[in-house]
């Protein structure tokens, strides 16, 4: 006999087909999700908020994913690339603005020119910020040799979206070719849990053909595999890409918000301590979606303080917020969201995930 509602919010941890039930709820069943989750939160991490500010540095991507607006055979992309000084000048901004760490997000590239280049940028961030700047990096699929270059000249979190756990849905969301292989995405994620990374995943919700098994299955996967940090937004079709074509299969963009939240919701509850990123993607649907983010369970916010001209050329998905704010407006747009979610910022902190300190 299946429980009561109430009864199961109070477990700790959920099977399979209780996580479809959470992931299910509607109207009242779905605001007691969200209030055991936002207390959750306050119980084991407090109301405090990190940013991460983002430099989105070049959407240069030598892989083809179906979904993505910078995969390497959209020609309509203007591509462009960062130069060095002006990255260090926006690590600089965020350094200047008690930011506490930043992000490099970028298309995927691993040429010897390009990992010595990052190399470097990471040791110049360091030296301009006294060392006092955390790094994020996500620039995809690398080798172990390539992390670990990268973690010893100052990266110290990496993302690497998972995209589905289910290998099946992630090769009808990928070209099929050795270039996007399933088992390499778990393989590098495992090179970076080895090497002392606080390793970030996620996954896209609403993807054509997924199902709420295959969402419940990347909940359990990320429980498992023992991840310190997570970044998963709803998925926006794009019109220059593949998938663009099963766009009248998808659920509504304020369903896939809805669902987007009520994962991250049934995610804190699971996973108590890791780091929860309030993703971008959420404010392209609901203008206030960052804030119901932060408000149910997320812990980190990332300001984009990408050089304002190249914003608009970094679209992944369609209708991104704020590419045409400059750094400054990102910063008070910000501080006035956590402030309407009731959160406070964590200003020149790392805010690294508690779960990476328990886990190792």
């Amino acid at each position: 006999m299946d429980i009561s509602f109430d009864t199961l919010l109070q477990k700790d941890s959920f099977t399979k087909e209780e996580i479809i039930r959470l992931l299910k709820a509607s109207g009242e069943q779905e605001k007691a999700l969200f209030k055991r989750s936002h207390d959750v939160k306050l119980k084991h991490i407090g109301n405090k908020v990190y940013f991460r500010g983002l430099v989105e540095f070049s959407n240069i991507c030598k892989k083809d994913c179906l979904y993505c607006g910078i995969r390497a055979s959209n020609k309509m992309v203007n591509r462009y690339d960062i130069a060095d000084d002006q990255i260090l000048k926006a690590a600089k901004f965020a350094h200047e603005h008690n930011y506490g760490s930043m992000v490099l997000q970028a298309g995927e590239r691993s040429d010897p020119a390009f990992v010595d280049r990052i190399c470097q940028l990471l040791k110049d961030i360091k030296k301009l910020s006294n060392n006092e700047l955390g790094i994020t990096i996500s620039i995809g699929e690398q080798t172990k040799e390539t992390y670990q270059k990268w973690f010893d000249a100052g990266a110290h979190r990496y993302l690497l979206r998972i995209e589905s756990s289910n290998p099946k849905l992630y090769s009808k969301i990928h070209p099929d070719n050795k270039e996007h292989a399933h088992a390499t995405r778990l393989a590098c994620l495992k090179s970076l849990q080895d090497i002392g990374y606080q390793t970030g995943t996620g996954v896209m919700i609403g993807l054509p053909f997924q199902t709420y098994e295959d969402l419940a299955n990347d909940i359990l996967f990320m429980k498992e595999f023992d991840i310190d940090m997570v970044g998963m937004g709803p998925f926006i079709e794009h019109d220059q890409t593949p998938l663009y074509e099963y766009k009248d299969d998808l659920m509504n963009l304020n369903d896939r918000f809805r669902l987007t939240l009520r994962m991250i919701s049934v995610l804190r509850i699971i996973m108590k301590d890791i780091n929860i990123a309030s993703a971008t993607a959420l404010q392209a649907i609901d203008p206030l979606g960052r804030e119901k983010a932060l408000k149910i369970g997320a812990n980190i916010i990332m300001p984009n303080i990408t050089p304002t001209q190249e914003r608009a050329n970094y679209l992944l998905y369609q209708n991104k917020p704020c590419i045409d704010e400059g750094a400054d407006d990102c910063t008070n747009c910000m501080e006035a969201r956590i402030n309407m979610a009731d959160g406070e910022i964590g200003y020149g902190q790392w805010g690294d995930s508690l779960h990476y300190k328990s886990r190792r």
